[in-house]
């Protein structure tokens, strides 16, 4: 179990990037959800040990991350947001390459490692191929074979399906739920589909801070009978929202959508719909800009 307590960034300048962030992340995978700028990369770096934070604690099993940095880079894995290669080089040899930088210096057991990965990334027909060639999902594969070296217990994917067609972000998808069967997962996103077909777990962070933390069938639950919708023209979408507590707006057949979330029916023109995790998402920051 993956154990984050009060932990605060603050930069030069006095920027708070994290506020007294405290989670506890259990095997499987967890989805981190937030808007950009929210804190999500900030506490990812942190927890990979490439920032130490201002105060707070973290915990890995018996590993204590602050302390003892070096233990927790033995059993972790990493895709950060932006990751650089030599673009020339083949998805084979650059994959051979990080293995030895990783520690496996036997070759017998090098190869029997990078033909494993490329296979379960499914990149084993596009193995000599430069990646300079390789599409963005192609290269968000290959992200997560190298983050995959040594057999990581916990692996730590920041972003990875932004900018991906649906076909590659679906195989992406699997193939996180598939690695997470046996790891700890923590999946930082924006996306909300992302996190409500995976993550067995969740948290929403905004503005530095832990809003909401649980089981997304279970947030999605205390919403139930609570979120009401109605079609309204655009120029009445300030007036709805100095009269409702509007958690969420967009254009839809050239009108504007609304979702509303109130106890009781809002008035006329609103019906009531089922929740889902959008809802609690937007329910989260809306809470948190109050606040």
């Amino acid at each position: 179990m993956l154990v984050v307590e009060g932990v605060t960034q603050i930069y030069r300048g006095g920027v708070t990037a994290l506020n007294n962030v405290s989670i506890e992340i259990k095997p499987g995978l967890f989805g981190l959800l937030g808007p950009n700028g929210a804190g999500k990369s900030t506490l990812m770096r942190t927890i990979a040990t490439l920032q130490a934070p201002s105060n707070g604690t973290i915990r890995f099993g018996d590993i204590d991350v602050i302390k003892d940095p070096d233990r927790l880079r033995q059993v972790l894995g990493y895709l950060p947001q932006d990751f650089g290669v030599y673009p020339r080089v083949s998805a084979y040899a650059m994959l051979d390459h990080m293995a030895v930088l990783k520690g496996i210096a036997d070759s017998k057991q090098r190869r029997q490692t990078v033909e494993t990965l490329l296979r379960q990334t499914n990149l084993w027909a596009v193995r000599n191929k430069s990646i300079a060639g390789f599409s963005g999902g192609m290269r968000q594969r290959y992200g997560i074979a190298q983050a995959l070296i040594g057999k990581p217990q916990l692996l730590i994917v920041d972003e990875p399906t932004a900018g991906l067609d649906p076909e590659e972000r679906n195989r992406f998808l699997n193939l996180l739920a598939d690695v997470s069967q046996t790891v700890v997962v923590i999946l930082s996103t924006h996306i909300v589909d992302d996190v409500a077909q995976l993550c067995s777990d969740m948290a929403i962070i905004s503005k530095g801070r832990i809003v909401r933390q649980g089981i997304p069938s279970a947030l999605t639950a205390e919403l139930k009978g609570k979120v009401w919708r109605s079609f309204i023209a655009k120029t009445e979408l300030e007036a709805a929202k100095a009269a409702h507590n509007v958690i969420l707006s967009r254009l839809v057949g050239g009108r504007t959508l609304i979702h509303v979330l109130s106890d009781a029916n809002p008035g006329v023109g609103f019906e009531a719909v089922t929740p889902d995790l959008e809802d609690v998402y937007f329910a989260a920051l809306t809470s948190a800009q109050t606040n």
